[in-house]
């Protein structure tokens, strides 16, 4: 199925990971369930004009395929009006050739053959096995675009996917892409920091421990390291800024289990000094 963002390229893997005490590590921006909400809370720049505008087109809709599973789908995407280059749409679309109509009407369309893809391929890939269901199961698939923030001709957009089809428990996650709507392209780490990636890994490392999580060690400090599930915390291109730090969000599994949830790991620009882009500190107004 050709989803708006291929489920943000990621289904994250399904096997189930046994971990203990892990059910209330990393509070910090959890989403068990992916949520459509028609309000995006948006931080607007109250310095730009009104040039930009934002809409949106949804669909949800449901199948009963027999008396033991119910198929759900919904899917949420943001129509940008006033953005004319065609790089840059192809850019927050994630490069899905299958939209070639970036309006309103263009994007409910796609909406639809997304949904009716979705439920030809569970009607066809269940046909042989469904019958054997030994309990009544609903399975769903869900997506949306939320637009996040607008400052300095920067736009946040966050992704999100969930989605069950059996198994022990859900699956969701989450991309973070930020748009330079001045030089109309996607934002690379390189364009905020110079600073190696290696070190910044380092610096997720050290940070990871500032969360507050309740999880400490035998001495009383909080200890998050000891329960990733990677040796490195690396610079994902999820990332996201505000005024005063760099975010780097990571969903269920990139790097600790299920049971601690998405993860969120703050640098601020204050142990970026020295590396970062003059041109993105001057349009930020970055002071340290």
């Amino acid at each position: 199925m050709n989803g708006f963002c291929i489920y943000v390229e990621n289904r994250i893997m399904k096997n189930t990971i046994s971990v203990l005490a892990l059910s209330t590590l990393f509070v910090v921006s959890a989403c068990k369930k992916t949520e459509n909400n028609s309000a995006d809370t948006v931080k607007k720049d109250t310095v730009q004009n009104n040039t930009f505008s934002v809409d949106s087109v949804k669909v949800s809709d449901s199948v009963k395929l027999n008396d033991s599973l119910k198929i759900k789908y919904s899917s949420k995407m943001l129509v940008f009006p006033t953005i004319k280059d065609r790089s840059l749409l192809d850019s927050i679309y994630f490069g899905d050739k299958n939209i070639r109509d970036f309006s309103k009407k263009g994007l409910q369309a796609q909406l639809e053959n997304n949904k009716n893809e979705y439920f030809s391929k569970i009607k066809k890939d269940s046909k042989d096995w469904i019958s054997d269901l030994g309990f009544a199961q609903e399975w769903y698939s869900d997506m949306s675009m939320n637009l996040k923030s607008r400052t300095n001709d920067y736009i946040h957009i966050q992704y999100l996917w969930g989605s069950y089809e059996g198994g022990a428990h859900d699956n969701y996650g989450f991309s973070e892409r930020v748009f330079d709507l001045k030089n109309n392209k996607k934002l690379e780490l390189k364009d905020i920091t110079s600073m190696p990636k290696a070190k910044i890994a380092a610096m997720l490392m050290k940070n990871i421990n500032k969360i507050n999580s309740g999880t400490t060690d035998s001495n009383g400090k909080v200890n998050n390291s000891e329960m990733l599930l990677v040796d490195v915390v690396p610079a994902t291109d999820n990332f996201y800024f505000d005024e005063k730090n760099l975010y780097f969000h990571y969903s269920p599994y990139e790097i600790a289990a299920f049971a601690a949830g998405d993860i969120t790991i703050s640098v601020s620009w204050e142990e970026l000094k020295g590396t970062i882009n003059p041109e993105f500190k001057k349009r930020m107004g970055i002071s340290y």
